[in-house]
């Protein structure tokens, strides 16, 4: 009787952390028909939500027309807008999963948090963070849409090694339009895939209101460029303030100077007396 409730029990738990947990794929409500929307939640909350355009480029070998050599070829490869999501979310490690061509391919981000030590010259403090530790990509060159005449067709897996990216600052998301790129050593004789990703934002914890990002951190990359355009309007405004004070100087000599002259009597009779 124990051992039977306590299938039950184990039964109503698996079925209520199924019920409890949405994905959605939020692709369609982006302007940018390149840009993918994902959304992971649990309990009637969200708790991921991605945002980015995506790519990967693929090398794979085909049979050289001798019918002996191997010629590597690369395909190009994003995710179109009815790909399959999953999820699972946690206090210190996250993962999202995106599934499409009837799983040909599988992309998968791993995300965990973690305390770092940050500062320097004695003011070194603890604070807590989140990244990318994993990215991984499995791909069946046997789907003949992007692989053409595929040698040895197959599944193969692909993923980062001792990764650590988008470092961010935890309660916050990550955001950058700059392309961030990553390289997947395949199973496949250790080919390089690169999976490039740009227009991000991604929050995979400490998500506070329903389909909303938290406050932005924004990458290097964009903190640069912003920088860069706004250099030259800040340059053109010294300058302008520059030749504007110079101008007002000068006035004011010639003003001054003027005022320190001997002044000559306009009555041409009285130039004997000086």
């Amino acid at each position: 009787l124990q051992m039977e409730l306590l299938l039950l029990l184990v039964s109503l738990s698996a079925l209520c952390v199924s019920a409890e947990q949405e994905v959605e794929n939020l692709s369609g409500l982006s302007p940018n028909p390149d840009r993918d929307i994902f959304v992971v939640r649990e309990n009637g909350t969200t708790c991921l939500m991605a945002e980015f355009v995506v790519k990967f480029l693929i090398p794979y070998d085909v049979l050289a027309l001798n019918g002996i050599d191997l010629i590597t070829e690369q395909t190009s490869v994003s995710i179109p807008r009815g790909a399959q999501i999953a999820g699972r979310c946690g206090s210190s490690e996250s993962e999202l999963q995106i599934s499409w061509n009837n799983h040909a391919f599988t992309f998968r981000i791993f995300f965990s948090k973690e305390k770092r030590t940050l500062g320097s010259d004695g003011k070194a403090k603890e604070a807590e963070v989140w990244k990318i530790n994993k990215v991984q990509l499995v791909y069946n060159t046997s789907e003949a849409t992007h692989f053409i005449n595929a040698y040895n067709p197959g599944k193969h897996t692909a993923s980062t090694h001792h990764l650590s990216a988008l470092v961010t600052p935890a309660g916050r998301s990550f955001v950058c339009s700059a392309q961030q790129t990553f390289t997947l050593i395949s199973s496949d004789h250790q080919k390089g895939i690169t999976v490039s990703i740009y227009d991000i934002q991604i929050q995979p914890f400490d998500i506070k209101s329903d389909f909303v990002f938290s406050e932005p951190y924004k990458c290097i990359t964009d903190e640069r460029e912003q920088l860069e355009q706004m250099l030259p309007l800040v340059l053109g405004l010294i300058l302008g303030l520059i030749i504007v004070i110079t101008i007002s100087v000068y006035h004011f000599h010639l003003k001054l100077s003027a005022a320190q002259q001997p002044q000559l009597p306009r009555d041409r009779s009285l130039y004997k007396n000086m």
